[in-house]
């Protein structure tokens, strides 16, 4: 396995602090980060983050993005795009982007529940992977679904059922340890002997769920919350020892939006913890 770091999780570094923390703590490779995304007074993991390219004007910064990375010494583990799958344009554009850096997979987003009904969204959703797929083709690259709470595919059911059927040579799924902590889950081993070969990637954050309020009667509402990898619900060595069994050897990104820790003794120690489980 090789392990990298979704840029959405260091919010507090430029590209070239990412890099050059990133590559002196030994981490494989980066996922960066690419959106258009509003400005904040402090940076932020969703807005204001330092660490994110811009949509807007993204082909004339990739001469930059391939500099930093491989001189650094680090790989591309993809893109972490935000392009929704109806946004052809915006998805076009990360394709001929991630065929320029030869960085090899990026991530097109699916329709939130709250968008509409779901068969109707699952049908017009298929349609763009269908067309995306196609264009993937044509730069030689691959789409990747992400398993997320809230949307079209929470499940690594859902995604197949989404996905089933088109190419895996140009469509994949991100399996997300923590997005199934809040919704999706199903054991880990049956999720990926079903995903077969459309299983292409891997992110691993943690997620863990506390009481916030008790009503009158007793009845307890939870709330669900970032946390460290060693202290999340899921159990990280167990998650990692079942991708080893089932033969996955691709790329592992994190993504930790816990804040117990100052961010680079929060990337380091996640390095360090992920190597110590394999």
């Amino acid at each position: 396995m090789r392990f990298s770091v979704f840029t959405a999780s260091t919010p507090d570094w430029t590209p070239e602090e990412a890099v050059r923390h990133l590559a002196g703590q030994g981490w494989d490779g980066v996922e960066w980060r690419v959106v258009d995304q509003d400005d904040a007074p402090e940076p932020g993991f969703w807005k204001g983050n330092r660490a994110t390219w811009p949509l807007t004007g993204l082909e004339a910064a990739l001469p930059e993005v391939a500099a930093l990375t491989r001189g650094a010494g680090l790989e591309y583990s993809g893109i972490g795009g935000y392009a929704r799958s109806f946004e052809h344009d915006d998805v076009a554009r990360l394709l001929a982007a991630t065929a320029t850096l030869g960085a090899g997979r990026v991530r097109v987003t699916v329709p939130l529940l709250s968008t509409g009904r779901y068969p109707d969204l699952f049908d017009a959703t298929r349609k763009d992977l269908e067309w995306a797929t196609g264009l993937a083709a044509r730069h030689g690259v691959t789409i990747l679904v992400e398993l997320h709470h809230e949307t079209i595919v929470s499940s690594a059911s859902a995604a197949m059922r989404l996905v089933d059927g088109l190419d895996p040579r140009h469509i994949g799924v991100i399996h997300d340890l923590g997005n199934l902590v809040i919704e999706g889950h199903e054991d880990h081993r049956a999720a990926f002997e079903l995903l077969g070969p459309y299983l292409q990637h891997v992110h691993v954050k943690n997620v863990a769920w506390l009481p916030a309020d008790t009503a009158p009667d007793g009845t307890v509402t939870w709330v669900h919350d970032w946390a460290p990898l060693r202290t999340g619900q899921a159990h990280v060595g167990r998650y990692l020892a079942a991708l080893v069994a089932h033969g996955y050897d691709g790329w592992v990104t994190v993504e930790d939006f816990s804040t117990a820790l100052p961010l680079e003794q929060r990337t380091a120690d996640n390095l360090e913890y992920l190597r110590s489980l394999l």
